[in-house]
């Protein structure tokens, strides 16, 4: 496999690379709830924020995409990439986000990270994927995983709101996982993140415009958590992600995406010095142990073909 390329010329990474691209790209992602947290505390707006980092993502990735040579893709190609991976991104992010205003951080992310549930569930009954027994082993591991780090949410405190956005980003992210993956064939992750992070920045400029919220005077924390979103999880984990996507499929990347509440985790006790609880290392034990299953020569023989109908979101 590794002599293999794909559609764009690129060399297509082996099992072991693509994983260890996904497992960085969750370290990137575990930062994008402190970073926003850090942005919007002194009421600065979530659409703000947002449009902040992709606009500068998109700034950072112009060169890196090659400039306007390596730009160049057939106007439906971009059109599609611009309009469903950018309002699907930002959808996501307004979703997930504003969850955070009615839940604490924890519930977010436990009722979020059960988007891989939906995956498996969504390419069984598409038949784009086949989980079988491994994967859903896998699955099963990492879930458990995630309840050991987080904990059960107390149903007596849930905003029935915040917890509808939170599963609700959770089943949009499920479908605009293999939408990306399909929207990367035939170019290269930094020219894809280009036009989704562009077409995010245009999503939430008529979003912010509409409501009023934008503004361009910026505190310095507020200014630094924005460059910080833009440069690692947008620019750096979105590429990574896409690379192993590329190589895993849907559903075994977003497994191994569950590591991201354990690398949240463990940011906090570095960054913010908080203790790492037995609960943190077995649950991070658990979803080891779900990655390592899945690096099982049986469990990536199921057929992980892109389902090319169309372009539309039909063929999500």
């Amino acid at each position: 496999m590794s002599g293999r390329h794909d559609a764009a010329g690129q060399r297509a990474l082996t099992t072991g690379a693509a994983t260890l691209a996904v497992l960085c790209s969750a370290l990137g992602f575990s930062t994008i709830a402190i970073g926003t947290v850090i942005a919007t505390r002194d009421g600065t707006a979530l659409s703000t924020v947002v449009l902040g980092r992709f606009l500068l993502g998109a700034a950072v990735l112009f060169p890196l995409a090659g400039g306007r040579r390596g730009l160049a893709l057939g106007r439906d190609h971009a059109t599609r990439i611009l309009l469903w991976g950018g309002t699907g991104q930002a959808l996501i992010n307004l979703l997930n986000l504003s969850a955070l205003a009615y839940l604490p951080a924890a519930t977010v992310v436990f009722l979020f990270y059960t988007f891989p549930a939906w995956v498996a569930v969504i390419a069984a009954l598409r038949g784009t994927e086949r989980v079988g027994s491994m994967r859903a082993v896998a699955l099963l591991l990492s879930l458990v995983g995630i309840v050991v780090i987080l904990g059960a949410p107390d149903a007596g405190v849930i905003s029935p709101l915040g917890a509808s956005l939170s599963l609700a980003g959770a089943f949009v992210y499920a479908l605009y996982i293999p939408l990306l993956r399909q929207l990367q064939v035939g170019t290269t992750a930094p020219v894809a993140i280009f036009y989704i992070a562009l077409g995010t920045a245009v999503s939430m400029l008529a979003y912010g415009a509409m409501r009023g919220e934008l503004t361009w005077q910026l505190s310095p924390p507020t200014l630094g958590a924005i460059v910080w979103l833009a440069l690692v999880p947008t620019v750096v984990a979105m590429q990574l992600f896409l690379r192993g996507l590329e190589t895993l499929g849907p559903v075994r990347t977003a497994i191994i995406s569950t590591a991201e509440p354990f690398c949240a985790a463990l940011l906090a006790a570095v960054i913010l010095d908080q203790p790492v609880t037995a609960s943190t290392v077995v649950g991070g034990a658990l979803i080891a142990a779900a990655v390592l299953l899945l690096q099982r020569p049986d469990a990536g023989r199921m057929d992980d073909r892109v389902t090319t109908r169309g372009g539309g979101p039909a063929a999500a």
